[in-house]
């Protein structure tokens, strides 16, 4: 990481806390205030076109931009919110410049040598936030298509991982997956069903 005079505010967010399977995603963005972006917002209020649309947007209009994550194991090791922050510290860790200021969505965030900022609420107030969110989604999303390729049976292509009826109703049926959390309850409780019932 290059160190710089210019006082680069650097946005942080993360993408996949609450699913049942597959990695948490976090992405950093360093905007350039000489090519705004428009459209940015949080981005579970956008579309999956707006946010493709405005992904490529991202990376080829933002100063510096990083991707991180932490995998299914690091997840169940850890826990969630440790293995978010892992995957925050990660995608900062990337970046080619050194950023001035770190703002970070929510009310944790990891231990950096930067000067470090909480916003709850950021991704819909803070453009470099709202722009991460969308990038840390984004790679989430490509992430579960290809996972879905690997195990079509669970649907993560509809859901995403996400607790829905569906997956519920797939876990059932399939039983728990590599790529599923067993540290997150409906997995844990499923396990422990059918262990119960070998028995």
């Amino acid at each position: 990481m290059c160190s710089n005079e210019y006082p680069w505010v650097c946005g942080v967010d993360e993408a996949g806390r609450g699913p049942l399977a597959g990695p948490v995603f976090a992405a950093c963005v360093i905007l350039d205030p000489a090519s705004p972006i428009d459209g940015l917002a949080d981005s579970k209020t956008l579309t999956e076109g707006k946010r493709n649309s405005l992904t490529l947007a991202i990376k080829a209009y933002s100063i510096a931009w990083a991707i991180g994550f932490a995998s299914v194991r690091e997840i169940d090791r850890l826990n969630i919110l440790q293995a978010s922050l892992l995957a925050m510290k990660r995608a900062i860790g990337k970046l080619p410049v050194t950023p001035a200021r770190v703002l970070v969505d929510g009310n944790h965030s990891p231990r950096l040598k930067f000067p470090v900022t909480t916003i709850v609420r950021g991704d819909s107030l803070v453009p470099e936030i709202s722009a991460a969110s969308i990038l840390a989604k984004t790679a989430r999303d490509a992430e579960m298509m290809a996972l879905h390729r690997r195990f079509p049976r669970y649907g993560f292509d509809q859901h995403k991982g996400y607790s829905t009826e569906q997956h519920l109703a797939a876990l059932k049926i399939h039983g728990v997956s590599i790529v599923h959390r067993r540290s997150f309850a409906p997995v844990r409780e499923l396990m422990a069903n059918e262990k119960d019932a070998e028995s």
